[in-house]
């Protein structure tokens, strides 16, 4: 492997590692942590959903959407129930307290999204999320 390709890694190791904690400085306060607003999000987005659908969603295993699920009940943030249609399916939806947050989480997301890009023009954004698209992409096909 050529040194380009190991700086490459690197680099999106070490980005995706400071990307993470800057989320987590800016959702602690909110009684987050980072990928909970993920899921936060698509509730938001679509209501009520099963948890399968939020695995599928999220893109994540569905140990970690379980313990993700557990600790935003026990914050007051998730409620879960059964499927009033499919007795098996368990419901995830957000709760009154969720709802509060909801603008602040988009405001958070919004300065995340700032300081990560602060300092680069439309041009050089643009073509950073289309290379991160990319990379994206062939990292997948390996799933």
């Amino acid at each position: 492997m050529s040194a380009t390709h190991d700086t490459v890694s690197h680099a999106l190791a070490r980005v995706a590692r400071v990307h993470r904690a800057a989320a987590g400085q800016l959702l602690r306060s909110l009684g987050l942590h980072p990928g909970q607003e993920l899921l936060m999000m698509q509730l938001w987005d679509h209501g009520p959903q099963p948890q399968a659908q939020l695995i599928e969603r999220l893109g994540l295993d569905a140990s970690t959407v379980t313990r993700m699920v557990q600790r935003l009940e026990q914050a007051g943030f998730v409620r879960r129930r059964r499927s009033d249609t499919d007795r098996r399916a368990v419901l995830v939806e957000a709760t009154a307290a969720a709802q509060a947050l909801q603008e602040q989480v988009v405001q958070a997301w919004r300065e995340l999204e700032e300081l990560t890009l602060r300092g680069l023009d439309d041009s050089e954004r643009a073509g950073l999320a289309e290379l991160l698209s990319r990379v994206e992409g062939n990292l997948g096909r390996l799933g």
